[in-house]
C-alpha cells in the first residue's frame, strides 16, 4: 500500500498494534483515484474499527454496527470538539484573535443543547416546506440542463452540480447570488481544513465564513424578508432572543452544510449512471423507479464522514477507547457492510433493504435530508428525460479528493448532441 502524505503520529499505549492501519482519509492515493472502490477495499481488508497514525492519529469506524451505535450514543461520542477549557485557551490565542469562535450548531452540540438549537429549524426543512420548492428546483435544473445540451458535453460538477443545490440553498438562506464564487471558495477551504491537526486553521476559516455573511445578517435584522436568515432572527433559544453570536453559529452550519454536500451526492449518482447504461435505460423507460435509484445510490456511494470525540474511557465493540480519542464515523464503509447488505459492492435497483445511513443516524441525522432527496430525484428525472444517453468522457477521467466529504472535483460527461 502506498503510504499517505500526512505526518505519522505515535501510537498511543492503549491502541494494540493489531488495530493500526495506515490510512489517510484525505491524501490516500487509492481513495483519491477511485474513492468507493477504496472504501470497499477497507471493508474487506481493514479491521472493522482501526486506529490510523495519519491526520494527528484517530480511530476509523467501518462497521455498520459501530457507526450506528456511536451515532446514537451522544454521551460517549460527542460532536463537541471544543471543550470549555479548550475554548478558553483558544479565545486567548493570538492565532484566533480573541474573536467569537463560530460553532456550527446544532451539528457541534450534544443533547439537550442540540435539541434546543435544532428544533426551531425543523419547520424550514420539513417535507411540507421543501415540497413547495420542488417546481423552483425543477425549473432551475431544466435551465442548467438545456444550457449544456447542445454542446454534447459538460463538466458536470462545475456546470450543473455546483449551481443547482448551492443556488437553491442560497435563495433559501437569502444570500446574494453574486457572491456564489466567493462562498464556494470559502467552503472548499473549510472542507480542506477539516483534517488539520492545528485546530486554529479551521476556526479561522469559520470566522471568515461568518464575517462574509454579517452584513446580510444585519440587513435582515433591520428589514426582514422571506428567507432563512430573517427567520433565524425570530427564534428564541432556551427563552433568549437570537444574538449575533447565535447568527454566526447558525450561519456557518447552514453555509457549510448547504453549499457542499448535496452537490457531491449528485456527482456520485451521475457518475454511476454514466457508467451503467442499462440502469439509465431502465430508468428512462420507467421514471417511477428514480426514487428507488436515489436510495440505492445514496447507500452505495455514501460520502460523508462525521467526526466524534470520545468523552470517557470505554470498551466499545471490544475495543478500548480513551477519553478525547478522535473518531471518524466512516459512513461510506458502514453502508457497504456485508453483514447488513448482501453483495454490498453491487448497485442493485431491486435490493429489498436500501435503509442506508448516508444521512447519519440518531439525533444528528441530517436536517436537510428531504431537500437532498427532492433535488436528487428532480435532477435525475430531468437529465434522463432531456439528455441522450450520457457517458463519462474517457479522455478526461474524474478527479476526486477525500476528507470529511468524499468529493468529486471534476467530472466530464459526453452525449450525442
Amino acid at each position: 500500500m502506498v503510504l499517505a502524505a500526512a505526518a505519522v503520529a505515535a501510537r498511543p499505549a492503549h491502541v494494540p498494534e493489531s488495530l493500526v492501519y495506515d490510512f489517510d482519509m484525505r491524501h490516500d492515493a487509492a481513495l483519491n483515484f477511485d474513492p468507493h472502490q477504496r472504501v470497499w477495499d477497507l471493508v474487506q481488508h481493514a479491521p472493522p474499527l482501526f486506529w490510523t497514525p495519519r491526520c494527528g492519529g484517530h480511530w476509523v469506524f467501518l462497521s455498520h454496527a459501530a457507526n450506528f451505535q456511536a451515532a446514537r450514543d451522544t454521551e460517549t461520542f460527542s460532536s463537541s470538539f471544543l471543550t470549555p477549557e479548550l475554548m478558553k485557551m483558544l479565545l486567548g490565542d493570538a492565532g484566533v484573535g480573541g474573536k467569537h469562535i463560530p460553532t456550527p450548531v446544532p451539528i457541534n452540540l450534544d443533547p439537550p443543547q442540540h435539541t434546543q438549537y435544532r428544533m426551531p429549524l425543523q419547520g424550514a426543512f420539513s417535507p411540507k416546506t421543501i415540497n413547495k420548492l420542488k417546481e423552483e428546483i425543477r425549473e432551475f435544473a431544466i435551465r442548467l440542463i438545456e444550457g449544456v445540451k447542445p454542446q454534447g458535453r459538460c463538466e458536470f460538477m462545475g456546470d450543473i452540480a455546483e449551481h443547482l443545490p448551492v443556488k437553491v440553498f442560497m435563495n433559501m438562506m437569502g444570500l446574494p447570488l453574486e457572491r456564489f464564487a466567493q462562498y464556494r471558495a470559502l467552503v472548499k477551504e473549510n472542507m480542506a481544513a477539516t483534517t488539520e491537526a492545528d485546530i486554529r486553521k479551521p476556526i479561522a476559516i469559520l470566522q471568515r465564513v461568518a464575517e462574509s455573511m454579517r452584513d446580510i445578517f444585519i440587513a435582515r435584522r433591520e428589514q426582514p424578508q422571506d428567507d432563512l436568515i430573517s427567520l433565524l432572527w425570530t427564534l428564541q433559544i432556551d427563552g433568549k432572543k437570537t444574538s449575533m453570536d447565535d447568527m454566526d453559529n447558525f450561519g456557518v452550519l447552514l453555509f457549510v452544510a448547504g453549499l457542499d454536500t448535496v452537490m457531491q451526492g449528485m456527482g456520485h449518482g451521475v457518475r454511476y449512471l454514466a457508467g451503467d447504461l442499462d440502469v439509465q435505460r431502465r430508468l428512462r423507460a420507467n421514471p417511477a423507479l428514480i426514487p428507488e435509484a436515489v436510495e440505492e445510490i445514496l447507500r452505495r456511494y455514501t460520502f460523508t464522514v462525521p467526526t466524534r470525540r470520545v468523552t470517557r474511557d470505554v470498551l466499545f465493540e471490544g475495543v478500548q477507547l480513551k477519553a478525547n480519542d478522535k473518531v471518524m464515523l466512516y459512513l461510506p464503509a458502514a453502508d457497504l457492510d456485508p453483514k447488513v447488505f448482501p453483495e454490498p459492492q453491487r448497485f442493485n435497483l431491486d435490493r429489498e433493504n436500501k435503509t442506508h445511513i448516508a444521512f447519519n443516524a440518531g439525533p444528528h441525522r441530517c436536517l436537510g435530508s428531504h431537500l437532498a432527496r427532492v433535488e436528487l430525484q428532480v435532477l435525475f428525472e430531468e437529465m434522463l428525460g432531456r439528455l441522450p444517453e450520457f457517458r463519462l468522457d474517457p479522455r478526461h477521467p474524474p478527479r476526486f479528493h477525500g476528507g470529511n466529504v468524499i468529493s468529486i472535483e471534476v467530472m466530464d460527461l459526453s452525449w450525442k448532441a
